[in-house]
This record gives C-alpha cells, sequence and structure tokens, in this order.
C-alpha cells in the first residue's frame, strides 16, 4: 500500500471515528454543564453553526494556515465560565479529542487552532476582563484579553506605569506569557514572565489552583515552558513598572550606499552595552534605491529611551557616534504612544488597541519565522552575503531583525524561568518572509527561501544547542509524532527553547499531566511517554 493511501485511509477512520462521538460529546457537555446557570450550548460552534467559520477565522494571525485543506476543529467552544472550561476538558478527554487553547491566534505555526488528529478549539475570547489596581502597581489579567486593551487599561489609570511586554497589540496574553514576553522595557525590566507574580489555571483532572496551591514548580513551568503543555491558565497577576511622563523614540534607516553595512557591523558591539534604559534593534530589508530603481538594501534602527531628547542625544554621541543620530530624528511621547508608534499604528487613537481584528502588516498575511541568538559579532563579509541573500527572488517581502539584549537580561539567571536566553547574548535575530495569501500555492519557495538562509547563519550564531525563541515557534527544529510526544524525539527540539531547563519542564509535565491530555507538535512530554 502506497503511503499517500495509507495516509488517506488513516485520515478518513479519524473523520468517521470522530463523527460518529461528535453528538456524544455535545451531550457530555450538556451534562456535565447541567446545573450551572450559564448554558454552554450559547457558546459552542460547530461546522453547521452559521457563525462556525466567522469565529474560527477570527484571530488567525498566519493566513498560511487558512487554507481550504488546513485541519479544521469539530468544535469549537468560546467559553464564558471557569465550568465551560473543565466541561471540555472532561468531555475530551473521555471521547479522545485534543484541545487546542487560543487566546490572541498568535502562534507562528498554528499550533494554537490546527491539529492533525481530532480536535476542538477552547477559544478564550470572552475571558479577556483586565483589572489594573494602581496603587499597588499590580493587575490581574485574564488570557483571552490581548495586549492593546492590557495597554489601554494601563493608559486609562496612569501615565507613568507599564508593563515590560511587546508592541503588536492583537497579541492574546495566554500564549505570549506562556513562551516568555519581550518589548521595549525587557532590557530595564526583564520579561513578561519575570514579573509575574501569581496565576489561576486549570489542570487536566479540572481543578482550579493559583499559585500556592499549584506549587513552585507548577508556577515556574507556565512562566516560559511554552502554551498548551500543562494545562490552561485563565488569568496572571502581574506586577507593573514604572516609566517616566516622557520617553524618547527615534528611527534611522540608512541604506548600503550610506554605508549601512558598517553601521550595523558596529551597532553589534555597541548595543547590548548601552544603559538598561534603551532599547535598539535594526532590521534589514530589501527596497528599490533612488539611484535609477537599483536594488539595495536599507538598515533601519529603531530605540526607545526611558528619557528625554536632551539625555539621549549626549548618550548616543558618546556610544555610537557613527550613527549620526540629531535632535530632529528623535520624538518625545508617552510610553503608550510610543505602543502606537513601534506597532506601526501612530496614526490612530488609543482605542485601536482594543480592535481584535485589526490585522498586522508587520509580517504579511502568510509568513514563515525562524529566530536565533548571537554571541559574537558578525563579521562584514558575512554581512555582506545576508545582503544577497535579501536580492534573491524570494526574499522581495522578507525582513531581518536584530534585537539588543544585555541590561536586565544579563542578571536574571538561565533557570529563574523556563525562558533560558539570557546572559551572553549580544541580540537575538528574527527572520521572517511573507507573502500574499494568493501565493499560499507557492509558499513552499519562500519557506524554501527561508531555510536555506537559516542553514547559512549556522556558523554565525549559538552552538549546542542552537537557540531559538518558543514564542517564535518553528517547527522545523523538530516536532513530536502526531498523537504521541517521545521524551527523546522532543528533547531535540526542546533543548533549542529552553537549554538545560527542558528537563525539568518534563519533571513537571509528568506529574501535572501524566497521561499527556495536554498535547500537540510541540509540547512538554511526560517522561515516561
Amino acid at each position: 500500500m502506497s503511503p499517500f493511501l495509507l495516509l488517506v485511509l488513516v485520515s478518513l477512520s479519524w473523520a468517521i471515528s470522530a463523527n460518529a462521538h461528535e453528538n456524544d460529546f455535545l451531550h457530555c457537555l450538556s451534562s456535565f454543564h447541567s446545573k450551572d446557570t450559564s448554558p454552554i450550548s450559547k457558546v459552542i460552534y460547530t461546522p453547521n453553526n452559521s457563525s462556525y467559520s466567522s469565529v474560527l477565522e477570527s484571530s488567525i494571525q498566519n493566513l498560511r494556515f487558512s487554507e481550504p485543506t488546513t485541519p479544521k476543529p469539530l468544535i469549537i467552544i468560546t467559553p464564558k465560565h471557569t465550568s465551560h472550561i473543565q466541561a471540555s476538558i472532561h468531555c475530551s478527554r473521555k471521547y479522545g479529542f485534543q484541545i487546542r487553547i487560543r487566546s490572541g491566534g498568535h502562534d507562528f505555526e498554528g499550533l494554537s487552532y490546527v491539529s492533525h488528529v481530532p480536535f476542538i478549539i477552547v477559544d478564550l475570547v470572552n475571558f479577556r476582563s483586565v483589572d489594573i489596581d494602581d496603587k499597588n502597581k499590580v493587575a490581574w489579567i485574564q488570557s483571552g484579553a490581548i495586549l492593546g486593551e492590557f495597554y489601554y487599561g494601563i493608559a486609562q489609570k496612569s501615565r507613568t506605569l507599564a508593563f515590560p511586554a511587546g508592541v503588536c497589540h492583537t497579541v492574546g496574553i495566554g500564549g505570549y506569557f506562556s513562551g516568555g514576553g519581550y518589548g521595549l522595557l525587557f532590557r530595564k525590566y526583564g520579561l513578561a514572565v519575570d514579573n509575574i507574580i501569581d496565576a489561576l489555571f486549570i489542570d487536566v483532572n479540572g481543578r482550579i489552583l493559583d499559585r500556592e496551591s499549584m506549587g513552585e514548580d507548577l508556577f515556574w513551568a507556565i512562566r516560559g515552558g511554552g502554551g498548551g503543555s500543562f494545562g490552561i491558565v485563565l488569568a496572571w497577576k502581574v506586577k507593573l513598572v514604572s516609566v517616566p511622563a516622557t520617553v524618547t523614540v527615534f528611527r534611522i534607516s540608512r541604506t548600503l550606499e550610506q554605508n549601512a553595512t558598517k553601521l550595523v557591523h558596529r551597532w553589534q558591539y555597541v548595543a547590548h552595552k548601552l544603559p538598561d534604559d534603551m532599547f535598539s534593534a535594526v532590521t534589514m530589508r530589501r527596497v528599490n534605491s533612488s539611484q535609477d530603481g537599483k536594488r539595495t538594501i536599507l538598515a533601519s534602527f529603531s530605540s526607545f529611551f526611558l528619557g528625554g531628547i536632551d539625555e539621549l542625544i549626549p548618550l548616543m554621541q558618546e556610544r555610537f557616534p557613527e550613527l549620526g543620530l540629531v535632535k530632529e530624528d528623535c520624538t518625545e511621547m508617552s510610553w503608550i504612544e510610543s505602543i502606537l508608534y513601534f506597532g506601526q499604528i501612530q496614526n490612530k487613537s488609543l482605542d485601536i488597541l482594543l480592535d481584535r481584528s485589526y490585522k498586522t502588516t508587520l509580517n504579511g498575511p502568510s509568513f514563515k519565522t525562524k529566530s536565533d541568538y548571537v554571541k559574537k559579532p558578525i563579521p562584514e563579509t558575512a554581512l555582506e552575503e545576508i545582503w544577497s541573500k535579501l536580492y534573491e527572488e524570494d526574499a522581495e517581502s522578507a525582513v531581518i531583525g536584530f534585537i539588543a539584549y544585555g541590561g536586565k537580561m544579563d542578571e536574571i539567571t538561565e533557570s529563574a524561568t523556563p525562558f533560558p536566553h539570557r546572559a551572553g547574548n549580544l541580540y537575538k535575530i528574527v527572520y521572517t518572509v511573507g507573502w500574499q495569501q494568493e501565493d499560499n500555492i507557492k509558499s513552499r519557495r519562500y519557506i524554501t527561501w527561508i531555510r536555506k538562509l537559516y542553514s547559512f547563519m549556522n556558523s554565525f550564531v549559538s552552538k549546542s544547542p542552537r537557540q531559538a525563541y518558543i514564542n517564535y515557534r518553528d517547527n522545523d527544529i523538530g516536532v513530536n509524532n502526531k498523537g504521541n510526544t517521545s521524551y527523546v524525539q522532543a528533547r531535540i527540539w526542546g533543548r533549542k527553547y529552553f537549554k538545560n531547563n527542558f528537563d525539568k519542564l518534563v519533571q513537571v509535565k509528568t506529574i501535572i499531566d501524566p497521561e499527556n491530555f495536554f498535547k500537540h507538535e510541540q509540547s512538554i512530554p511526560p517522561l515516561l511517554s
């Protein structure tokens, strides 16, 4: 029998079995939940429901996973009550369905809403409350809230409080916090997970646990160990951080003809040593030159500074005079305005932060992303080879970003949370290639291009293991077998994301979910699986 025919038969058998259990599953949900005052029937969507497609597509952020051939969930549940989630877990276990947990839909490999075995989606869109306590500088945020809703809530209470997280406002809190989470303030205050002080969590048995009742090992694991492995985090308690009323931002772009190569090379020696009040990044892409429309590389240097222009200019003149920063390049604003600026929505009102449906153009409708960590500066000759790859046909919408580390990140130990990428890293690299949805049929070309670039970069990045960032999910570095999660197999990709913390994550998983109910292509396995 051919492998293709075998796959078809296996898929067909799954479909027949799943359909046979679907009615039983729905009855189980209703029975489990029969005594509740909030009927679960109102938050269940099946393919027969007219709203099914709109609910499914509402937060698919990478249209690479929005094709007719993309596997779809048997059922979508948008719980409004904790008991809805408990029922979903109980009945999924009883009838052998996988659960995919979605908060904002930004998983780069679509793992929060795609599976190749019969599955349901628990979409936390209705679990989105934000409670800001500005007097005590803490907040409780439910996992289904997006970063924008959180930031908006902070800004309504104070313009001198903030939180160290990212600038893409539609990212869901649940997945973002589960993987670490960095942003403009991470060199000053660490990652999002470094500022989480409590959580509410539902385990495989439906128990609701807080930090005290779950214990410190599980609390450690959910703060950076990746989503979808241990259970479902309902809400997070975080520390808010102080920022000045005025911050300064700038973005300076230089082409190759304007000495971009030497500036990028020099940046590698400077950026990680800048004061921790500063965020620094540089992005490189192909553009048309002003010289007869010839192609060139544009390097854009972006920074955020906790202070005014008058403080920033002398600092940059001392540390990075080659960039030639002048007062006219800089803009003073509030922290919340800087979120709009770096999210490329600076011409919008703050209300845009509440718009979950806003589609960012930072990556492109469909995209593939990879990541690396750099411990030694990349030579100029190698940078020039990178530029040559950006000139290739399939790199038209490709972007490479360098994000400076150092500061607070050098002070936190690798084992403080599952996120291990701390001291010794000069910067992180993000590689992204994007394309229009109608080009999904040619996606293999773009993915091949980024894989070749990633292979070329092997000599210039971290080794043993070659590290990667879990929130920039990349199935190329390894996946679990469908339906199974082997420790030996998972350790291949697990050490790239978590280094030596992977084994502790496995120990926690073995205790909290020994039967491996919560699983996906890159979930943490229990030890005996």
